[in-house]
């Protein structure tokens, strides 16, 4: 009885403030809502904690052999629940050595391409182009390939791809796309600008490579490109290459 009756008050305090903080919350504004609901499973953890140190006296005669006992089965079923912590955090101490990723560098880890704000003990943060922050576990590092853009410079290289047909002046394309580069406001001048230029089967592909004043300004960098040298290929009389499937489609 006195079991259940710990179960059935520990369940209705659990029930209560699941109920309670987060209508108490709602009436709030600002940082204190975000903290009274944030209070929520942290109070949900000290109720199911306060109930457990409760029963077990009640279920287990608490002696030096049954305490040791009791304490070997916990620490294993704890072990096992953390390992992934203690993955991370032997990881995290790796990347300290190996600096695979430092706050300021735009890494990708598991298709997520972001700029990194925080390394912790057992995760890292990076904010996303859309200002999504992800929290990263070290543990990534051992089975993940880790893509560091700038890699700890303030040197980061940007892209911006155009797709022509392939009855054009292919060297005047090319010297259009380098003075639209040159010519933009974004551009680090220490770093060398590059055309490069491939044939495909259904036109002809230019990467433009540079270098932006700081990698913070990469997405506006790569819009400017993109946008002037559209114009300018576009002035220039140049036709715009059809995808395979767009030209199947259009037969």
């Amino acid at each position: 009885m006195e079991i259940g009756l710990i179960l059935a008050g520990a369940a209705l305090l659990i029930l209560s403030s699941q109920k309670i903080l987060p209508w108490l919350a709602n009436k709030l504004r600002g940082k204190r809502r975000l903290y009274l609901l944030a209070s929520v499973p942290m109070l949900r953890l000290v109720i199911i904690t306060g109930a457990l140190v409760l029963i077990i006296p009640r279920i287990i005669e608490l002696s030096i052999q049954n305490m040791v006992g009791l304490l070997g089965t916990a620490g294993v079923a704890v072990g096992f629940a953390l390992k992934d912590y203690v993955s991370s955090l032997t990881a995290g101490i790796v990347a300290v050595h190996e600096m695979p990723y430092r706050t300021g560098d735009w890494i990708q880890v598991a298709g997520t391409y972001g700029e990194v704000t925080h390394i912790g003990t057992r995760a890292i943060k990076i904010v996303t182009p859309d200002d999504t922050a992800v929290f990263i576990p070290h543990l990534k590092l051992w089975h993940e390939l880790i893509f560091n853009a700038n890699n700890g410079d303030i040197y980061l290289q940007c892209e911006a791809d155009f797709y022509l047909h392939p009855s054009h002046d292919a060297d005047r394309a090319k010297h259009a796309l380098e003075d639209v580069a040159l010519t933009s406001p974004f551009l680090q001048t220490k770093k060398p600008v590059m055309v490069i230029v491939q044939e495909k089967p259904w036109g002809t592909h230019y990467r433009l490579k540079a270098y932006p004043i700081d990698p913070r300004y990469q997405f506006q960098f790569v819009t400017d490109m993109t946008v002037r040298g559209k114009t300018v290929l576009a002035d220039l009389g140049m036709e715009s290459a059809s995808s395979p499937a767009i030209a199947e489609a259009a037969s």
